[in-house]
């Protein structure tokens, strides 16, 4: 793969001033962040229930913060490749500004909830009603339906057409949409991954922007590509950013004592390698004596020394990352001591965080209440005919309402409608449905 063709800023639909100040992907980043889905995930779940009177990350805060990073992972990439196997290249200054706008996208189509969103909607498929619609979609369609994936709805929503909308959905750069697609290739074709990243709807649309960007094709006929290089550094940015800052929220929520979150974020300086950074560590001490000052000062420590090593494990892999050979991220190469401490700091989470009654409360919410919404809707848009299913039907917004009698073209609007929902919007609407008072 070469950079010409993978930095493609061909888009679907061209719009936009000739005297634009800002560069093809500068524009991309503003068209995310002023547009809709991207603030409603303000009010939608990263791992912890919503605020209340202590402030933790959400998906929107999430997002903000993967950007920033995978910017800064970006620019060293960067750097680095000028100064050695790609110098004089000038287009790779560009690359920044890309990967900060494909991890501002990579969270817009996960569903209310947090992770279990998207359980509780492939659930209403394999256990619920939804089973009882198998007979009326292809087998590839089922496989999208029984195994919801966030990651191919952020693709759908930001290149799908959708009702009274335009051409070519957000119409970003090709550049931009392939650096976003982690899992290239479709559901059926998952094999033994836990995830996909294209829709059955949407991959025709995939196989042209990889095909665009000159991207490897690993089977034709099956649609699976090799990664865009690019993804790897928005997904180094995703992991460093929800593990560390997890962590750290854990610790605001008094779920981690003081003295737990350092020595987990302290495991990742090795005195005999990061010893100039545990005397300035030690020296910043000195003089802060604020606890979450001091845990904010070593999450920022811990995040930059992280942004440093996979940078360098990409230069270190690039030949095989070009050539679409690279299997796995760059995050699963760490080596030594930093290894060691980002798997016990997984661990450690899973045990207190992710599995903490509160969390487990809210996944279970998430159960009942996008359950209950997929079954409603979903019933109402197979049978339109009855009074009731005419007036929840009007609920749709516009952009969702359809008119093709195709059953997985129906069923993905009403997974549209649902999966867009804010948190509070959900609950609202189900409370408001059912009948129960606030």
């Amino acid at each position: 793969m070469n950079w010409a063709q993978l930095l493609s800023v061909k888009r679907f639909s061209s719009s936009g001033s000739h005297t634009d100040i800002r560069s093809q992907f500068q524009r991309d980043y503003d068209r995310i962040i002023f547009s809709g889905p991207f603030r409603r995930l303000q009010n939608k779940t990263q791992v912890f229930p919503l605020p209340g009177s202590v402030f933790v990350h959400n998906r929107l805060t999430h997002s903000l913060e993967v950007a920033s990073v995978g910017r800064s992972i970006a620019r060293l990439v960067a750097q680095k490749l000028l100064a050695g196997d790609e110098k004089g290249n000038e287009i790779l200054n560009e690359i920044d500004s890309i990967v900060a706008a494909s991890c501002l996208a990579h969270d817009l189509g996960n569903p209310p909830f947090g992770h279990s969103g998207e359980k509780a909607i492939s659930s209403y498929f394999t256990d619920g009603n939804g089973k009882n619609l198998q007979s009326k979609v292809s087998e590839k369609q089922w496989t999208d339906l029984i195994a919801f994936e966030g990651n191919a709805n952020a693709f759908r929503i930001l290149t799908h057409q959708f009702n009274g909308r335009r051409e070519g959905g957000f119409s970003l750069t090709f550049a931009t949409l392939a650096a976003l697609v982690k899992y290239p290739y479709p559901s059926f074709n998952m094999l033994h991954a836990k995830k996909y990243g294209v829709f059955q709807s949407e991959t025709e649309t995939f196989r042209l922007i990889a095909h665009e960007c000159g991207i490897v094709c690993k089977d034709v006929l099956q649609g699976v590509f090799a990664r865009h290089p690019l993804v790897y550094l928005v997904e180094a940015a995703d992991d460093i950013s929800y593990l560390i800052m997890d962590i750290e929220d854990a610790h605001k929520l008094g779920i981690l004592k003081t003295h737990e979150t350092e020595q987990l974020f302290m495991s990742f300086m090795h005195p005999d390698v990061n010893h100039d950074l545990i005397a300035y560590k030690n020296k910043i001490y000195e003089e802060v004596i604020d606890i979450n000052e001091r845990i904010a000062f070593l999450r920022a420590t811990i995040i930059n020394l992280l942004v440093n090593e996979v940078s360098d494990i990409f230069i270190e892999n690039y030949h095989s990352i070009m050539e679409g050979k690279f299997v796995g991220s760059l995050i699963a190469k760490l080596s030594g001591h930093y290894k060691a401490a980002l798997d016990h700091c997984r661990s450690q989470s899973v045990k207190y965080i992710y599995l903490h009654p509160e969390v487990v409360k809210i996944e279970l919410t998430g159960y009942n209440v996008l359950g209950w919404l997929m079954n409603e809707f979903a019933e109402a848009i197979m049978n339109p005919g009855t009074a009731y299913n005419q007036k929840l039907l009007s609920l749709l917004p516009l952009q969702y309402v359809t008119g093709v009698e195709d059953a997985y073209t129906r069923i993905q609007s009403v997974l549209d409608f649902v999966s867009g929902m804010t948190d509070l919007y959900a609950m609202k609407l189900y409370k408001d449905l059912r009948g129960i008072g606030n």
